[in-house]
Parts: structure tokens; sequence; C-alpha cells
């Protein structure tokens, strides 16, 4: 199970139980609420991404591309958690990523799951 924080852990604010499997061994499933997604569209800005356009062609990682994407990802997820929210729900389960481009400069980056309620598994 991973717990996500969508906000700063420092001030107390419970986390957000969220998994990319299919059910949490130590809680009970209670209801399903569908599926749920956040969304973050993104472009590297021209000056940084000629930076790294001739960092691309010197080989190895592209640091700025990948801040990007890292910080994309959070944000998507920061995203999921708070629609999962609005639709009730205190955990997400099946959670996965995707990415794609839009035209030469933009990425999507789509965090999605299913919405549900769990609660504590009944002793016994």
């Amino acid at each position: 199970m991973t717990q996500h924080d969508a906000t700063d852990a420092a001030v107390g604010v419970a986390t957000f139980p969220m998994t990319t499997a299919f059910a949490f061994p130590e809680y009970e499933l209670q209801r399903t609420l569908g599926s749920c997604f956040g969304l973050v569209v993104r472009s590297m800005g021209a000056v940084r991404g000629i930076g790294a356009s001739f960092k691309a062609l010197a080989g190895g990682e592209v640091g700025q591309y990948t801040k990007l994407l890292e910080d994309s990802r959070r944000h998507a997820m920061d995203r999921l958690i708070e629609n999962a929210r609005i639709m009730g729900a205190n955990a997400i389960i099946g959670m996965r990523f995707d990415s794609s481009e839009i035209g030469n400069s933009l990425t999507e980056i789509a965090a999605y799951g299913t919405a549900v309620v769990i609660g504590p598994r009944p002793a016994g």
C-alpha cells in the first residue's frame, strides 16, 4: 500500500491510502464509487526546452525533463486525490499513470484509479 499526502505532512493532515493493487489487505472495501482521474498538461518552455535538447544530443539523463515529469506526476496525483475526495472516497485502488504528447511541446500526464470507501476489517 502506498500512502500519499496531497497536503503538507508537517501540518498533521492524515494521509490518503492509494495502491496499484485492487484491494488493501489491511482494510475492508466498503463501497466502490467509480473511476477517477487527475490530469496535467505541461510544457517545458522554449528556453529550457532548447537547453534540454542540447543535453539530449550529448547523451545521458536530461535533468530538466526528469524534474518536469516528476513534478507533473505529483500534480496529477494531487488532482486524482482531490477528485476522489469530491466523489466521497477515502482511498484509491488500481492507481496507474499514463502519458502522451500533444503536438511538439506539450505532455499530458494522467493519474487514474478507482475511488473507494474503505474501513477497518471486522475482528475475528
